[in-house]
């Protein structure tokens, strides 16, 4: 049936019931109003991004949340962290303001008033996201869903039908056996609320939770040691990228342990020790836990449903179908990047799936990657050691940041890292440096549309930008260096 073909039918047979119940409420006891062609457990990234795209193709959605909607990335990870390190950058201005010739002084801190700005964001948000569930036409459960058979969710007492069932459910803080939470012990949940600036912070792993938490601790005045039992921070990054993090964190007086192994922690009121496998010890105010986060599946009934379910990853072909028929999984429990924008994309392409669109699938290797650290770090496709392992012979070329009007201006240090395939395509963008994060929108257009450097090395980059440094590596690469040496 063509695609077409498939929405007109599906518009058909569901846009009556879905015109009816425009402005009624949406808590409804009828057995038939729990009848969907959708029913999504739920409302983060994934979960209300599948909802919204799906409503708008005219199928009749339930979304079920136990908490809010938004998920994690709104109200415990993305947003709140990122307004945490823009305060950071705030706080760094203020210190830094006479290196640019402005009289400037920091006198401390008030989590207070980072709270009240912090929280602000995420209601004005959250505000919105509501009003688009309405706006929509969504039901909207609140409360704690399972999947109780491969077409059913169970809420309560409530029992909802979907011809397609979407898993969505997200992912949780880690932490390590034997590692308790509690008092001085924390993960990013905690950390997100606390209402002081702790004198020393210890952080236990150096992935992205690691870093940006380092980062922002080191802003707001704290002494923060790293340990990471890898041999450098940001391992899934390419190693350049590791090497300038290292660098410029020891610039930031951030002490970073890596290649060493947590053994246990203990605790008083006063301060939490931290013992390494050597033997060695670190006292601290505080340890984070920031060791990854892990999926939300248990006791959801999705194995006895018959989803196969491993390590307790819902496994899903690159289509986002489980081996049950007609129920899908997005997001955090799904082996592979645990982003947002991954999970939003994954819930958008269901949607469009469920309604016959037979939509591209998702490249995961072209799905850009921002750490918001301070520098901060963004790639898309391949590291230099994955394309080697691919496709054997490659190039390579480092834009140092030096070289960068605008970087000078901003005072920041780095580079743009371009990894070619010998004679082929970029399959690789990699860069570390103040506000990199918004270069990788181009980066992901040139590795995503396979292009050569010759063909960005024709675009024009406007000066003064950072959006230069990207061009400048292109033409380089492309064997016609400006402001580089070939």
């Amino acid at each position: 049936m063509p695609p077409e073909r498939a929405v007109t039918l599906s518009a058909k047979m569901t846009g009556d019931s879905h015109r009816e119940r425009k402005g009624a409420p949406h808590l409804m006891s009828a057995q038939a109003d729990d009848t969907f062609d959708i029913v999504i457990l739920g409302g983060g990234s994934g979960g209300y991004a599948c909802a919204f795209r799906a409503a708008e193709l005219g199928l009749r959605v339930a979304l079920v949340e136990k908490d809010k909607v938004g998920g994690t990335c709104l109200h415990r990870g993305c947003i709140p962290t990122k307004a945490l390190l823009h305060a950071a950058e705030i706080a760094d201005s203020a210190r830094e303001g006479a290196k640019f010739g402005v009289r400037t002084t920091f006198e401390s801190i008030d989590m207070a008033g980072v709270h009240s700005y912090k929280d602000g964001v995420i209601g004005r948000l959250y505000k919105g996201l509501q009003g688009l569930v309405k706006s929509h036409d969504i039901t909207y459960v609140e409360g704690t869903g399972t999947l109780s058979s491969a077409t059913t969710v169970t809420v309560g007492d409530r029992v909802l039908t979907g011809r397609n069932v979407v898993l969505a459910t997200g992912s949780y803080a880690r932490s390590l056996p034997g590692l308790e939470i509690g008092g001085r012990i924390m993960t990013s949940d905690q950390a997100l609320s606390l209402d002081h600036v702790p004198s020393r912070v210890t952080v236990l792993g150096g992935g992205v939770i690691g870093v940006e938490f380092a980062s922002v601790f080191a802003s707001f005045g704290a002494d923060v040691t790293i340990v990471e039992a890898l041999p450098r921070l940001v391992a899934a990054e390419d190693e350049a990228i590791s090497k300038q993090l290292e660098r410029s964190f020891r610039k930031r007086k951030i002490k970073a342990l890596t290649g060493v192994r947590f053994a246990s922690a203990t605790q008083t009121e006063d301060s939490v020790t931290v013992t390494l496998e050597s033997g060695d010890t670190i006292e601290s105010d505080l340890l984070l836990v920031a060791v990854g986060r892990g999926p939300v599946t248990a006791g959801m009934g999705y194995a006895e449903a018959g989803v196969t379910v491993e390590r307790g990853f819902v496994i899903a072909d690159e289509r986002c179908r489980t081996g049950v028929p007609g129920v899908y999984a997005v997001g955090d429990i799904v082996p592979g990047l645990q982003l947002a924008h991954r999970g939003f994309a994954q819930g958008i392409f269901v949607a469009e799936e469920i309604a016959g669109l037979a939509p591209t699938p998702i490249d995961e290797s072209g799905i850009p990657r921002v750490t918001y650290c301070d520098p901060e770090i963004a790639s898309v496709g391949l590291t230099e050691d994955a394309a080697r392992e691919t496709y054997g012979e490659v190039e390579t070329y480092e834009y140092n940041l030096g070289g960068n009007g605008k970087s000078q201006i901003l005072q920041t240090q780095g580079f743009v890292k371009v990894v070619r395939a010998k004679d082929g395509a970029v399959v690789g963008v990699h860069m570390i440096g103040a506000r990199m994060g918004e270069q990788v929108g181009e980066a992901q257009l040139i590795v995503g549309w396979e292009a050569l450097p010759d063909d960005v090395a024709t675009l024009i980059h406007a000066h003064p930008t950072q959006n230069e440094a990207l061009g400048e590596a292109h033409l380089a690469l492309a064997g016609k260096p400006l402001h580089a040496h070939a």
